[in-house]
């Protein structure tokens, strides 16, 4: 039988009907060139994935929702998005023989080449640059709290512009880790800060108590502003949702034989990473808005003030964990962009080329994050504009597509009923959101 290496390695030869250069193309490409990922990988992968900056939006995003509707939100997120991230799990391996090692390629099995394509990968680099994006703001800004909190009298007060450099410039050293596999130590201490700052959040916030003048009701008097903040909490709430973008490229990192494939550890590694969530986002989203009511900052850190010490540590948590969930959904792009190169453009692969590429995009972001930031306006709008599609009905309108359960079936309905949530919410978020953006934006100096 042999070891499951090489039974892996076997199963393959039996499948493998690749190119010698294909071959070649495949070992240096981000998401194909390493196999030997463990089921808790999948654990720490996804919890880097989803417990990011949303998490700290959650209490702002209740606030607008009220306390009904945004627990409600809350929770039918969590289950609806669990059970879309087992169609994922479940249709990877779908195809005896072959794996969907990326979101796109189960497009094209489930829409055909070309229009799986278009449907899958523009929403996909929204999600994943969007999330690159949030994440050099959240970075720089807790970098700058930090600052503040430690370094009050006589310290020269530093612009958010250059915090965000510094933040970037972790990133033009870590994007040349070559795979996945190589940014696991980066993504388990990333998984660790989440839980520990989220923990820190709810914890100081018991402490605090509930504040004087507490209000319960919409922060926005107005009719209007009360019913563009309450788009924008539900896009919020999606953004909080988002390792669906690539838990297709975390589960082809883990081995896979006809005896055991690759769903039983990844899923065992999602059923970890759920947990952890909910122990996560309900006790910061709730506690949050009990003790600030609508007076709560859209980064529940910013909030909070107090003991020092405490609120500087979270903030530094902050940081080493978007530097790993940055990581985390840079290494899709990476992938996409080194494969138009190499097999698009027939670039040679080489360090060079992955040098100059990958310190290119992480340019990129910085600057748009320099540009835009807004904290809770981008969360609103890329939280509807793409996580709302990917997360919540597109792995639905696949599963539909390619298992063809029967009409009023407990799967058919299950299925249309996250699709029509999903949809809504990608109608509606990225309003509040871009609104949020241009209300933030009045005041605001660009490079200032």
């Amino acid at each position: 039988m042999g070891t499951p290496a090489q039974t892996d390695q076997n199963y393959d030869q039996k499948v493998d009907n690749r190119s010698a250069r294909e071959k070649q193309l495949d070992d240096w490409l981000p998401i194909t060139s390493s196999r030997n990922a463990k089921w808790w990988y999948s654990a720490f992968h996804n919890v880097t994935a989803m417990v990011g900056a949303g998490v700290l939006g959650l209490p702002h995003a209740i606030a607008q929702l009220g306390w009904g509707p945004g627990l409600g939100v809350l929770f039918a997120s969590w289950v609806i998005t669990l059970y879309t991230l087992w169609q994922m799990v479940e249709m990877h391996e779908m195809v005896p023989g072959k794996r969907f090692d990326r979101y796109h390629e189960l497009g094209q099995h489930a829409f055909g080449e070309k229009l799986g394509l278009f449907i899958v990968v523009p929403q996909q680099l929204v999600v994943e640059v969007g999330v690159n994006i949030v994440y050099m703001v959240t970075g720089g800004q807790s970098l700058k709290k930090f600052h503040e909190l430690v370094c009050q009298d006589p310290c020269k007060d530093i612009h958010l512009t250059y915090f965000i450099m510094i933040f970037a410039s972790v990133h033009f050293v870590l994007s040349h880790l070559p795979n996945f596999n190589s940014i696991s130590g980066v993504s388990l201490a990333a998984a660790v800060m989440s839980l520990s700052y989220s923990t820190i959040a709810w914890a100081a916030a018991v402490k605090k108590g509930v504040q004087p003048d507490v209000e319960y009701t919409y922060k926005d008097h107005s009719l209007m502003g009360a019913v563009f903040g309450f788009f924008n909490a539900l896009g919020t709430i999606a953004f909080a949702y988002a390792g669906h973008n690539v838990v297709l490229e975390i589960q082809a990192t883990i081995p896979s034989t006809p005896e055991k494939p690759s769903k039983g550890p990844m899923w065992k590694g999602v059923v970890v990473a759920y947990t952890v969530v909910a122990l996560c986002y309900f006790p910061v989203a709730v506690i949050g808005y009990w003790t600030y009511g609508n007076g709560v900052s859209d980064n529940i850190l910013i909030s909070l003030e107090k003991p020092v010490w405490l609120i500087a540590a979270a903030n530094m948590f902050v940081v080493v964990h978007v530097i790993g969930s940055y990581q985390i959904y840079a290494m899709p792009v990476f992938d996409m962009i080194e494969t138009v190169l190499v097999k698009k453009l027939n670039f040679t692969p080489s360090r060079t080329l992955r040098f100059i590429s990958r310190n290119i995009y992480v340019g990129f972001t910085m600057f748009v994050g320099i540009c835009i930031p807004f904290f809770g306006g981008l969360l609103g709008f890329f939280g509807g504009f793409a996580f709302a599609p990917t997360t919540y009905f597109l792995p639905c309108i696949m599963w539909l597509t390619i298992h063809k359960p029967k009409k009023w079936s407990l799967s058919w309905v299950t299925n249309w009923i996250c699709i029509i949530f999903g949809v809504c919410l990608m109608v509606v978020s990225p309003i509040g959101g871009l609104r949020q953006i241009i209300v933030d934006a009045k005041d605001y100096k660009f490079f200032s």
